[in-house]
C-alpha cells in the first residue's frame, strides 16, 4: 500500500514516514473480512470515530471537505470580524503556541445532523502560568463566544493551517482577544458576558453564578447560561423576544426558537396536562454505541441484588493489568456520570460505587460498569417529570447503607430534592468518616443533605417564585434513632 501510494503521489522519498502513517492509520479503521472488528477497535475496546475528521488534512480530503471547508471559513470570517489577532514578527525569545481545528457535526434531539462546526482551538497545554495567563476560574448558542473576551496578557500563536498569510508566511498570530483553547478563555468570556448582561438590568443569583434574573413589574425573566449556550425564560414573550434582539446586538448568536433539545437534555412539553419532562435518550444512544452496548441484553437494574465490590477485584498480575489498561473504564464512568448529573438520579448509587475503581479497575468492576449500561439501555427513553401545580413545594428525603465499603468499612450517603415530587438534586457518596453504627450512618447522611437543604432554600428564595420556601425544608429520614439525635443531641460532645 505504501509503495503504491509512493509511486503515484511523484513524491520524494523523504514523504515515506508520512505515507507510512497514513497506510497504517487506514488499514487500522479498514473493516476485514477475517474478523468482525477492526483493529484499531480490538487494541482499543472501541470504535473509531470515522465521521468526524480529527485534523485539516483529514477534513479536505473526507467526502464531505466542502462543508468542512465551508465551517473552517465561517470560523474565520468570525475571527476577523472580532480582530482576534494582528500579524507580528516572532518577538526574540518568544516561543509561539500552536493551533489545530477542532471539527464536530452537531445533531438535533434525534440524532440527524444539524450542522458542521469548525473551531480553531489553541494548544493551550503550552501555556505556561504568571506568562501566557493567570486566572482561568469561570462559574460557566452564543457563535464563537470566546472571541469576544479581551486578553490582558501578551501570547503569541501559529497561523491556522489551511489559512496562512501567503504574504506574512514568516509572521505569527499576536492574539487580542481569548480564542478557545487558552486557559483563560472561559473566565474571560464570563466577565464580558457578565458586564454586558448587567447592563441590561439582569442580576446574577449569587448562589448560582450561572443564573440571572430580571424582575419589572409583574414580568419576570430568567437566563441561565453554560459556556456559550443560553437559556431564556419568563411570562412575556414580547420581553423574551427583546432580550433575545438586544443579545443579537452585542453577541453573534443564533436564535433556536423554543427549546426542545439543550446539552443532550431533550425538553417535552403538555401544557394541557402541565407536564415538564426532561430525557436523555439521544445521549445516551450515543454512549452506548461508543463502547459497544447498543445490542447487547437490556438490563432490569443498574446494579445486581447482592453484588460485593472490593479492590481485591483489582487486577493482580501484569498481563490482567496490561489487558485492563485498554479497556476504556474511566471514560465509561465520565460518559454515565453527565446522564447521572442531568436526569438519571436512579444511577447516582452504582456509579458512585464503580467510580472509587478507576485508578486500577478489575474485569468484575467493568462487567458491573457493563451492567449499567445495559440498564440504560433498557431505560434511555425514560423522562423526569415536574408537574405544575398552584403551590411550588421542596421536599427531601435521606438514606444511608451502613458499613457497605468492604475496603475501609465506610457507610454511604444518598438524598434527593424534590419540587412537586419531580427531583431536582440527588446525590450518592461515601462518607468521609467510619460510622460505629446505623444511627450515626443515618445521621451523618441527614447531615449532608441539610447543607444541600441551607444552599437550595437561599438559592430559590433569590428566584423569588416559591412563595412556600420561606418555611422549612421537610428532611425526611427512616430512622428513629437518627431524628431523635437530631431533636436532642445528648451525646454531642
Amino acid at each position: 500500500m505504501v509503495r503504491s501510494m509512493m509511486s503515484h503521489a511523484d513524491l520524494s522519498t523523504s514523504f515515506w514516514g508520512h505515507v507510512l502513517e497514513i497506510a497504517i492509520f487506514t488499514l487500522n479503521r479498514v473493516p476485514s473480512k477475517s474478523v468482525q472488528k477492526m483493529p484499531y477497535e480490538m487494541w482499543t475496546g472501541k470504535r473509531p470515530n470515522q465521521d468526524e475528521p480529527r485534523t485539516y488534512q483529514e477534513a479536505v480530503a473526507s467526502p464531505d471537505s466542502e462543508k468542512w471547508l465551508e465551517a473552517m471559513r465561517s470560523e474565520m470570517d468570525s475571527i476577523y470580524e472580532n480582530q482576534v489577532w494582528t500579524l507580528v514578527d516572532p518577538p526574540e525569545g518568544v516561543k509561539p503556541i500552536g493551533c489545530k481545528w477542532v471539527l464536530k457535526k452537531k445533531t438535533d434531539m434525534d440524532g440527524n445532523v444539524q450542522t458542521y462546526k469548525g473551531r480553531l482551538i489553541t494548544k493551550g497545554f503550552r501555556q505556561i502560568h504568571g506568562v501566557d495567563y493567570d486566572e482561568t476560574f469561570s462559574p460557566m448558542d452564543v457563535k464563537t463566544a470566546f472571541l469576544n473576551g479581551k486578553l490582558e496578557e501578551d501570547v503569541y500563536m501559529t497561523q491556522p493551517e489551511g489559512f496562512v498569510d501567503p504574504k506574512d508566511a514568516g509572521k505569527i498570530c499576536k492574539l487580542q482577544r481569548s480564542i478557545y483553547g487558552l486557559k483563560q478563555a472561559s473566565r474571560n468570556w464570563n466577565l464580558r458576558f457578565n458586564d454586558a448582561i448587567k447592563e441590561f438590568g439582569f442580576i446574577k443569583n449569587e448562589d448560582e453564578p450561572c443564573v440571572y434574573k430580571k424582575v419589572s413589574g409583574n414580568t419576570i425573566t430568567f437566563l441561565v447560561l453554560y459556556v456559550d449556550d443560553i437559556l431564556i425564560m419568563g411570562n412575556d414573550i414580547p420581553t423574551l423576544q427583546s432580550i433575545k434582539t438586544w443579545l443579537g446586538s452585542c453577541f453573534s448568536m443564533k436564535d433556536l426558537g423554543e427549546a426542545t433539545y439543550i446539552l443532550g437534555v431533550k425538553i417535552y412539553r403538555d401544557r394541557s396536562r402541565r407536564l415538564l419532562g426532561l430525557s436523555q435518550g439521544t445521549y445516551i444512544d450515543k454512549v452506548l454505541k461508543r463502547f459497544n452496548i447498543e445490542e447487547s441484553k437490556r438490563g432490569f437494574l443498574p446494579m445486581r441484588h447482592g453484588i460485593s465490590l472490593s479492590k481485591e477485584m483489582c487486577p493482580s498480575t501484569p498481563q490482567e493489568r496490561e489487558r485492563m489498561s485498554k479497556i476504556p473504564y474511566a471514560s465509561a464512568i465520565g460518559s454515565l456520570m453527565y446522564a447521572m448529573l442531568c436526569t438519571r438520579p436512579d444511577v447516582s448509587y452504582a456509579l458512585s460505587m464503580m467510580s472509587r475503581y478507576q485508578v486500577d479497575p478489575g474485569e468484575g468492576h467493568w462487567t458491573t460498569v457493563k451492567n449499567i449500561l445495559k440498564y440504560l439501555r433498557r431505560t434511555k427513553d425514560t423522562f423526569l417529570i415536574y408537574r405544575g401545580e398552584e403551590e411550588l413545594s421542596v421536599k427531601s428525603y435521606t438514606d444511608a447503607s451502613f458499613q457497605i465499603d468492604k475496603d475501609d468499612s465506610r457507610s454511604q450517603s444518598g438524598f434527593v430534592f424534590c419540587l412537586n415530587d419531580g427531583a431536582v438534586s440527588w446525590k450518592s457518596s461515601k462518607q468521609s468518616t467510619v460510622a460505629d453504627s446505623t444511627i450515626e450512618a443515618e445521621y451523618i447522611a441527614a447531615s449532608e443533605a441539610a447543607k444541600e437543604a441551607v444552599w437550595i432554600k437561599k438559592f430559590i428564595t433569590k428566584l423569588g417564585i416559591v412563595p412556600s420556601i420561606s418555611d422549612s425544608i421537610e428532611l425526611r429520614c427512616d430512622n428513629n434513632g437518627a431524628i431523635a439525635q437530631a431533636k436532642e443531641p445528648r451525646s454531642h460532645q
